[in-house]
Order: structure tokens, then sequence, then C-alpha cells
């Protein structure tokens, strides 16, 4: 139960603000919701104890505005916010703005995600906190620079936008030309994204394994990896289905990279929920990319293989709880698989936000649907076209495999075009039934011919 924390204002909406909601309560505290003018039919806000219309549609007006989270605070005596993933959750002037003002973030200090959402400055700290990197420079800041880089380390290489995430701002250039074309490119694009235009270089790795690392850190010391995620069956960077445990690597390889996180963790002075990911190549070499500082929209497969809410910890590490889990004590059970369920054409990926005409949602043993949607809602197009979580699991991966096929074959959503006959592809796809795949697999295989 929370001892110190009343009231919880949730920064965010959709799925995770559920999420945050159920657990908020679950712990005994108060809930506050807030929404913008274009999620007045949104769930999330007839779930929470309180709401807050805070603006306009657009993010940049309601869920970015700081003053108008800040106002909904003040109005409404939270004394905590949780941010979730996306929006604020990683904006370290709003954390150090709440810290000054004495609400508590839950999340790490603004210190440490001004060092973790600064991909330079935290490929510089896996090195000091002894975590394997890629080879890589400095932000660069002109095309002459950059090219001088990449002729050292080879191309192809990836350009990266410093201060980026979720694939905005990356772009691979495999020779010369397409350095001096795509540069100015990414540099825009991390800017109109992150108001930062500074971009790096690093050498490209190809057709790796995109697998992470789950942290748990209090504020005492105490920190714990809490199972890894197979997050490798990506479109151009986005991630579209997860799994845990990794299919591919060794306990071996499991434990060092776990270990690595914790170190990365430690050095960096976090404390919460968060994700340190890596690339890993075919000879099973990991590689630090980034530390996420929040929670992720892939947790729950970990909560199902391990019995660990993630959420709650959270809420209960910012609550000035010591964390009552040792790495001794986490266990691993069977194997959960994670579909996004997007307002997405499957074919193409183009968005289909409009009105949900008919739903139901899969159940049964083994089966969780985390969600905000309902018969009748429709779904803005302000924002990510997320509009479900389907996360399944068994007691072998054969078993997860063959439930998440049950599982989206009664998942109803009629009035929108979605993902799911997309995932139902993927899980027939010989590439994924042998655990070969890797993060090259849908542009390849699903997009060849588009």
């Amino acid at each position: 139960m929370l001892r110190k924390i009343k009231r919880v204002l949730v920064a965010n909406r959709g799925e995770i603000a559920v999420r945050a909601i159920r657990a908020v309560r679950e712990l005994g505290g108060e809930s506050v919701a807030v929404f913008s003018e274009g999620d007045k039919n949104s769930i999330h806000k007839d779930l929470a104890d309180f709401s807050v219309c805070i603006g306009p549609a657009p993010s940049s007006k309601s869920y970015l505005s700081i003053p108008s989270i800040l106002s909904a605070i003040d109005l409404t005596n939270a004394d905590a916010v949780y941010p979730g993933y996306g929006f604020l959750a990683e904006n370290s002037h709003f954390a150090s703005i709440c810290e000054r003002s004495n609400i508590k973030f839950i999340g790490p200090s603004s210190k440490t995600l001004s060092l973790t959402g600064d991909k330079a400055a935290a490929r510089q700290a896996a090195i000091e906190a002894q975590v394997p990197i890629i080879s890589g420079s400095p932000p660069v800041e002109d095309v002459k620079e950059a090219l001088e880089f990449a002729s050292k380390i080879g191309y192809p290489v990836l350009l990266k936008a410093a201060a980026g995430g979720g694939g905005r701002g990356m772009r691979v250039a495999h020779n010369e030309q397409e350095m001096v074309r795509l540069l100015p490119v990414a540099q825009r694009e991390a800017e109109a994204s992150f108001g930062d235009k500074r971009v790096y270089i690093e050498k490209y790795i190809l057709n790796p394994k995109h697998i992470e690392i789950q942290i748990l850190a209090d504020e005492y010391g105490n920190v714990i990896y809490v199972s890894d995620r197979e997050c490798s069956i990506q479109r151009r960077h986005q991630k579209l289905l997860e799994e845990a445990p990794s299919p591919f690597i060794t306990e071996e390889v499991r434990k060092k990279m776990g270990e690595a996180a914790v170190r990365f963790a430690k050095h960096v002075g976090f404390t919460g929920a968060g994700t340190v990911e890596f690339l890993v190549d075919k000879d099973m070499n990991f590689y630090f990319i980034e530390m996420n500082g929040r929670i992720q929209v892939e947790h729950p497969v970990s909560e199902m293989i391990t019995g660990v809410d993630l959420v709650s910890w959270q809420l209960r590490i910012a609550d000035g709880q010591k964390l009552g889990i040792r790495q001794s004590d986490i266990t691993v059970d069977g194997h959960a698989i994670e579909f996004r369920i997007n307002v997405e054409d499957p074919e193409t990926f183009a968005p289909s936000p409009g009105t949900i005409t008919k739903l139901f949602l899969p159940g049964g043993y083994g089966v969780r649907v985390d969600t905000h949607i309902y018969q009748g809602y429709t779904i803005p197009p302000f924002y990510d076209s997320l509009i479900a979580k389907l996360i399944v699991w068994g007691k072998t991966r054969e078993e997860a495999i063959e439930r998440g096929k049950r599982a989206l074959k009664e998942f109803i959503v009629e009035g929108v075009k979605t993902t799911i006959p997309f995932h139902l592809r993927t899980l027939e796809h010989p590439q994924f039934l042998s655990r070969k795949y890797d993060t090259s697999l849908v542009d390849k295989e699903f997009l060849k011919t588009r």
C-alpha cells in the first residue's frame, strides 16, 4: 500500500492511463485523469477518482503542455504525477519543475533523465560503467565531419538523433553519397521531433537482434533486472511484437546482459522502472543502445513470466519504499508474447482511425488485454495508433504461439482496420517459428513487394 503518496495525477492517456489508474487504486491511493478535448469520450477519465480537461486535442496544447499539467496538479491537490510512456515521461525539464515544486515525479531524477535522454551522454556513461557499446562518434556538426568519421569505421553507418527515441531521426547510410543526402534529413527530423538537431554516427550492425533488460531500482541503491525481452519484430525501428524471454540468447549471455544493465543503472543513479536496450549480433555479442527511464509499452510480457507487478513497484519506489525483491527472487515461468494492436492497415501500416462498431475482447487462460477502447468509441486521429495490447502466456514458446493465434482470431474489432492480420501472418512465418528472425524481418519479408 502507498504510505506517503495519497493522490496521483496520471499525465497520459489510452491504455497506459488505465493501467496506472488501476495500480493506484489497488495500492489504496486516489487517481486524477487528465484528458484533452479530443479525448472527451475516453474511458480513462471515467475510471479515475477525478478528471480534468487540460486543453485542445493537439498534444502540444494538452498532454505535452507542462503549464496545463501543473495547473491540473494544483487544482486537484495531487502530490505525485505518473507520466507513463511518451509525452512527458522522459522530459527532464518537467521532472525538474516537479522536484522544485515538491511534486513527486514517479520516475528517475531530472539529472538522470537528462543523462539517459541524451544518447551521446548515455554512450559515455556506458563506457564508464564498462558496458559494451557500438563504435560511434560524438554529435557531428556538418557533412564533412560526418564523412570523416564514417570513413574511419566503415560503411554502413547509422545516423541517430542524440535526443531521440522511437526510431525518429534515424537513417542508415551505406556510402558517402547517402551520407550527404541523409544527414540533413536526420537533423531536420531530430529537430522537429525533439527540438534538438544533434545527430551522431554509429557503426551499423547488419541484421541484429533487439533485446532489452527490465530494471527496477529503489532510492536506497538496490537494483535488480527483471527478465529480458525480445523486441526484434519491428517496422522501421517501431516495435510491433515482443516476447519474453528472448528465444535467441543463452542463459550465460542473459546473465551478462542483466548484470551490465544493473551496472549502468547504478552508474547513472537510476530509480524506478526502466529499460536498458541492447543490439545483439549473430555471435551473441551485445552492445548498449540506450536506457529508457520509464515504463515500456511491452512491460506486460515481463510481468507475465515473473509475476512482478512493474507499475505497482514504480509507485511504491516513488513512495519511498524499499525494493522488496532480491535478484535471487526473480524466476522465469513459461513464455509470453505481446501483440501491439494498432489502428492501421495491416498491409501498408497506414493509419485507420474511425469508430468501433463492434468489439469483442479475447480471454481465457493465459490471455491478458490492456486497452481503453469500447464498442462505439471513436478513435481520435491526433495520437498514437495503439488501441490495445494483447498478451498471451504459455508454458513453452510453442504453447504461447498457439494461444496467440487463438486469441488473435477471437479479437473482433469492426469499423476500423487493425494490425491483427499482420500478427497472425507473423506467427506463421518460418523465420519467426525457427527463432532466427531479426530486426529486418518485417521490412524484408512483409513489405518487400510494397
